[in-house]
């Protein structure tokens, strides 16, 4: 029935991966995507029949909405025409409170949801907060639309969620940094710039597939590769410094946390 379709509301950066790793899994279902302003790759699935793009509103069973944060108080009136009685509402929208988003189209069933773009090739975490008038059927849903993205985790309180997504939400941007960094330091030290970038690349993702193959904690694949006094010691001492990495990190989720907090006051003010 046309009320059971899955309809996402933007498909930029964030609503693109998950729309990319929706299709990429063939599970069968043809998505709605709302965007005013297609992309040419969201175009392109709908000129080949992949999804439908922009059709008229009817009442959706399961509304994902990806749009930018400052973007919803505008557009929450045009959104409201797609939720009916039985529209189960799932925002990955960084700032907004279930209660707000509730509020805004006037339904209680809400699930809040920040996935990351690994999700696009299957590989991403996807943070659940259910609302409190959520059904164990709304959770298992909700887990059924994310699992084609990668590790569904939760279901958590609203307040795990937040102090969660500045770690795995924000957390793919800290890694291309990383490779960012690896590659600079390495040109700047004498490689040349396309080679430093893929043995940056290269070694990330290859660190990363061990990890992914190991159960060992982190911290003794790290150990087994340094040789105490060696080279990988030398760069480590200073990564690991009284200012380095670990503190950094600290500093960079407690920024992230206070950021998602200052959104939802942010949201409140526009409502």
């Amino acid at each position: 029935m046309a009320k059971r379709r899955l309809v996402l509301v933007g498909a930029g950066h964030m609503g693109g991966a998950l729309a990319r790793g929706w299709l990429s899994r063939r599970t069968g279902a043809k998505p709605v995507i709302v965007d005013p302003k297609p992309s040419e790759a969201v175009t392109g699935w709908a000129a080949s029949g992949k999804i439908t793009l922009n059709p008229q509103p009817q009442p959706a069973g399961t509304l994902v909405l990806a749009v930018k944060p400052q973007l919803f108080g505008e557009i929450a009136q045009e959104v409201s025409r797609w939720v009916g009685d039985d529209t189960l509402i799932v925002s990955i929208m960084a700032g907004w409170r279930i209660e707000q988003v509730a509020g805004r189209l006037g339904t209680s069933r809400v699930v809040r949801v920040m996935p990351n773009t690994p999700g696009a090739v299957g590989q991403g975490v996807c943070l659940m907060a259910p609302g409190p008038a959520s059904t164990r059927d709304d959770v298992e849903r909700a887990r059924q639309l994310l699992q084609p993205l990668g590790w569904v985790e939760g279901p958590m309180s609203e307040e795990e969620l937040s102090l969660a997504t500045g770690l795995s939400g924000s957390g793919p941007a800290y890694l291309f940094l990383l490779a960012e960094s690896l590659a600079a330091a390495g040109e700047a030290e004498g490689l040349d710039a396309d080679r430093a970038m893929r043995l940056a690349r290269r070694t990330v993702i290859g660190a990363a597939a061990l990890m992914a193959e190991s159960d060992t904690d982190p911290s003794e694949l790290r150990r087994a590769v340094t040789s105490p006094g060696g080279v990988t010691q030398a760069a480590l001492d200073v990564l690991m410094g009284d200012d380095g990495m670990p503190l950094l990190y600290r500093k960079a989720l407690r920024e992230a946390v206070q950021r998602d907090r200052q959104l939802a006051r942010s949201a409140e003010d526009t409502e």
